[in-house]
């Protein structure tokens, strides 16, 4: 047995190890982070709304950006289009009074929107702040963000006409949100007195066992019955982002119908020895929607140039689309104004009417 004089004498030579192996600077390597850097990363914002920033903005003001920044992706209402999930349906007054979406756990309703699953409103608010719009991401000043919150909120029916949304009404809106008693405690990760008792999964040991490969589903609509009961990709579904095929065009082959189905949500990146306007198309993000055959979000290139390879202003015109954007050629998923150099639109353009080649 120890005394208590050796066992005092272990611990503190355990300490003074501790302290010596507490790494240090790395000559070289990096630097320390200035407090400027630390702050314009340190942006995110809590539950209990602790890091919102001073600021607000109306529903009208947020209409308007709305229109103008956000709904060539999410739709005029929140409702979307044939790419991106719906942010607004599926909640009813009933929601808004007792703070649970009823639809959650009916299965016979067709989708799942952001409204339905939000718990919080600081999360929204966040999410808008960090990572909105998608192609200029943190672009938007902090009123332009409580705006825009506050019209997404009165699309859903949380907040009044006239309301304005602001870090001292955050809370207000808060609390007439559709889903905010939704927030289960079963993962015993929230802290305070109504956490689960159970210990969190923090290894997560359900995620490192009996692991499947994911399975991928296509269909073929034979010929025969293209059209049977009018385009399919004209015909709205209910919520979501199930679209049908366009059965006003000729089949595609197997191989192209698959790609179409497999890379609907996946960017494609130039190959290795690409041409120079080809891996262009690349750094401006154009083959985030387009590839070079068949149809992503956007149509391929090849097939923008055969379209308009009879046209003496191919270049100009094309030019112009890139950097102007637009609506209505390729169907109802609009292209946003692209801000590019002028240079660079002039060079794909080229490239596009001369069919896109590698």
């Amino acid at each position: 047995m120890c005394s208590f004089r050796s066992a005092s004498a272990a611990v503190a030579l355990l300490l003074a190890t501790t302290v010596c192996a507490q790494p240090g600077e790395y000559p070289g390597i990096g630097r320390k982070a200035t407090d400027k850097e630390v702050a314009a990363w340190d942006i995110d914002v809590r539950p209990d709304f602790k890091g919102l920033p001073k600021g607000s903005g109306s529903v009208t003001q947020g209409q308007a950006l709305w229109e103008e920044r956000c709904a060539s992706c999410h739709g005029v209402f929140g409702e979307s289009n044939e790419v991106f999930q719906p942010l607004v349906g599926g909640t009813t007054a009933d929601d808004v009074k007792r703070g649970r979406a009823a639809r959650l756990t009916d299965a016979s309703f067709p989708g799942r929107t952001t409204l339905m699953k939000l718990s919080t409103v600081s999360t929204l608010w966040d999410y808008i702040n960090r990572a909105m719009p998608w192609n200029a991401p943190k672009s938007l000043k902090t009123d332009e963000v409580y705006a825009v919150t506050a019209f997404l909120l009165n699309l859903g029916g949380v907040v009044p006409d006239d309301f304005v949304l602001s870090d001292a009404t955050m809370a207000q809106a808060q609390r007439r949100l559709p889903n905010r008693a939704g927030t289960t405690m079963a993962h015993a990760l929230w802290p305070g007195a109504n956490s689960a008792r159970t210990a969190p999964d923090v290894r997560a040991r359900a995620c490192q066992r009996d692991c499947v490969a994911e399975p991928k589903v296509a269909s073929l609509l034979p010929d025969h019955a293209r059209n049977a009961h009018g385009n399919l990709a004209e015909q709205n579904r209910a919520v979501g982002a199930q679209r049908g095929i366009d059965t006003a065009r000729p089949a595609d082959d197997d191989d192209g119908i698959a790609r179409k189905l497999d890379s609907t949500t996946v960017a494609v990146k130039p190959a290795a020895g690409a041409s120079s306007a080809w891996a262009l198309a690349g750094k401006h993000g154009c083959t985030a929607c387009h590839g070079l055959e068949g149809k992503l979000i956007g149509p391929g290139f090849r097939d923008v140039g055969r379209k308009h390879a009879a046209r003496d202003d191919a270049v100009v015109y094309l030019q112009d689309k890139i950097r102007s954007g637009g609506a209505g050629a390729w169907g109802t998923m609009p292209m946003p104004p692209q801000n590019l150099p002028e240079s660079d639109a002039r060079t794909l353009a080229q490239w596009i009417a001369q069919g896109a080649r590698q």
